[in-house]
């Protein structure tokens, strides 16, 4: 089984890696076979030798993550189990229009990335505001809390209350860590 997913082209450098580290890293972790065409950002996953039939989603996701803008060390945690990957589309929260989107991705990303940054900080999740996305990679409670957080920003509340959402959140989630 062969499957396709496409990344912008200046990203294809990142899923490559240097010498072609990267590449090579997913492929044997995970026993599928990457075909990347460099001028389209095509990706080609061959699952046929595949270690695991649930290697297919994560590889995409893998290579999705990474097309979006995360590190392969981050976009790399999707191989595990318990990791998910979830990718807002901004303009399902505000329409087509260009100015809006980049408003969107602005207030997302916050002041010299301080919206980011807490977002992270708090909930331990990862993210990465690329193009027209916003993606999380996570554990089940990470992801639950900052999708919640991303959706608020959104959906237009103010940061203060997203901030509130998040400090309120944040003893939920070392409970869950402490494995209560």
């Amino acid at each position: 089984m062969i499957q396709t997913v496409k990344i912008p082209s200046d990203r294809v450098g990142v899923l490559i890696g240097k010498n072609g580290v990267t590449k090579l890293k997913i492929e044997k972790a995970t026993g599928v076979k990457l075909t990347i065409d460099s001028e389209e950002g095509d990706v080609l996953i061959d699952l046929t030798n595949a270690k695991d039939p649930g290697t297919a989603l994560a590889v995409a996701n893998v290579v999705t993550a990474i097309g979006r803008g995360f590190s392969p060390q981050k976009a790399l945690l999707l191989l595990q189990d318990e990791y998910y990957l979830e990718v807002f589309d901004i303009r399902d929260y505000v329409g087509k229009r260009q100015e809006r989107v980049i408003r969107m991705r602005s207030r997302v990303i916050g002041s010299g990335g301080k919206t980011r940054e807490i977002v992270e900080e708090l909930t331990g999740a990862f993210m990465s505001v690329s193009g027209n996305t916003v993606c999380l990679i996570g554990d089940v409670m990470q992801l639950d809390v900052a999708k919640r957080a991303v959706d608020m920003i959104l959906s237009g509340s103010e940061h203060a209350a997203v901030y509130h959402f998040l400090e309120g959140s944040r003893a939920r989630l070392k409970v869950d860590e402490m494995g209560f």
